[in-house]
């Protein structure tokens, strides 16, 4: 892809612009807004300089080429093959940095797992599904808080909605919102057939800076003493707290020990689903203008099934199937199938911008 100078210069005019205004800012709040976009475009600036810089050597070693000296000559006509073959690189990383992306990328989430057809069974596959996504935030460093537990008749859980916080964790995360179906032979099968059953996950960006108006008004707040099967959730006073949207009848709860910090936690969700209702309508808009997405947002899409007696695991949105699919639920392979999707959705932008550019 040729990118356009125009578009680079402007890209280096705002980065210097900004600096500019950082050097001069007395206002508090302008500094933390300036500061927060300058590092945003630093390193598409720096990306930019580079390519500049590389695209400036050429026709220096296409002179140094063509001129008398044999060994000159030779030396000038390696430079630029290793400078040509550096290029695409370069131009498509600059691209990558251009293109349309999401501005959660970068977020913290929240990440909701409920049981779905299949029983008993439902829940514990909603279980192995949250014990992977656990796995898989502490191999990234990540810190993850339940904020709300249902367990299952039989072990697993009805639903679980825990906070992962770190660097990117919506970037990683967001294709797994959709339907999970597992295909095993349940422990409690004594004819050994195999059962299919479904999990619902869905990932929500933490709110930060978002302009989500949330009105005492709308709200209907009740207290009540949680239940389940059993152990450390199982709270002795009426300190789990359910929180009603009444204008979208979103209902959230929480049911830790204390009072205060489930509500807290229980608002954080609300916040959460809120802004997410924001953005399924965005997506479906921009869905409707792109060629092809790799995932909608659509919570009821059946997007992975995994299959116990052969070992794998396919994801439907892009034909993509492993045979690894014990370290896969462990959460040590997951990255066998998040960074095929990554790829695909760095494909879809990067057309995105082809359209963009003619």
């Amino acid at each position: 892809m040729r990118l356009p100078q125009a578009r680079l210069d402007q890209v280096l005019d705002r980065f210097r612009e900004i600096e500019a205004r950082m050097g001069a800012a007395s206002d508090g709040q302008e500094i933390v807004r300036l500061s927060k976009e300058h590092a945003e475009l630093k390193p598409v600036a720096d990306a930019v300089q580079t390519l500049a810089r590389v695209r400036a050597e050429a026709p220096e070693l296409e002179e140094m080429a063509a001129a008398g000296d044999p060994e000159m000559a030779a030396l000038a006509r390696d430079e630029l093959q290793a400078l040509n073959d550096r290029l695409p690189g370069l131009e498509r990383e600059v691209a990558l940095l251009l293109a349309p992306k999401d501005r959660d990328e970068n977020a913290s989430a929240i990440l909701e797992v409920r049981a779905g057809t299949g029983g008993d069974e439902a829940a514990l596959f909603a279980g192995d599904l949250f014990r992977m996504y656990q796995r898989y935030a502490t191999l990234h460093g990540w810190k993850m808080e339940i904020d709300s537990v249902s367990e299952g008749e039989v072990g697993g859980y009805k639903e679980i909605i825990a906070s992962i916080t770190g660097d990117g964790v919506f970037g990683r995360l967001k294709f797994e919102s959709g339907v999970h179906r597992v295909q095993r032979v349940p422990e409690t099968e004594a004819g050994g057939r195999i059962h299919t059953s479904a999990a619902t996950v869905a990932v929500l960006p933490e709110v930060e800076d978002v302009d989500i108006v949330i009105n005492d008004s709308d709200l209907r707040i009740d207290t009540y003493r949680s239940s389940g099967a059993g152990g450390q959730h199982v709270n002795k006073t009426d300190s789990a707290v359910r929180i009603t949207h009444l204008p979208t009848g979103i209902v959230v709860t929480s049911s830790e020990k204390s009072q205060h910090q489930n509500r807290a936690r229980a608002m954080k969700v609300l916040q959460a689903r809120l802004y997410d209702q924001k953005r399924e309508a965005l997506d479906t808009a921009r869905a409707d203008a792109r060629k092809s997405q790799v995932g909608s947002g659509d919570r009821s899409e059946r997007i992975r099934t995994y299959n116990f007696p052969q070992g794998r695991v396919t994801d439907h949105r892009i034909n993509l199937t492993v045979y690894n699919l014990p370290k896969v639920m462990s959460g040590d392979d997951l990255d066998d199938i998040i960074n095929p999707l990554i790829a695909e959705d760095q494909a879809a932008r990067l057309s995105a911008l082809e359209d963009e550019f003619g």
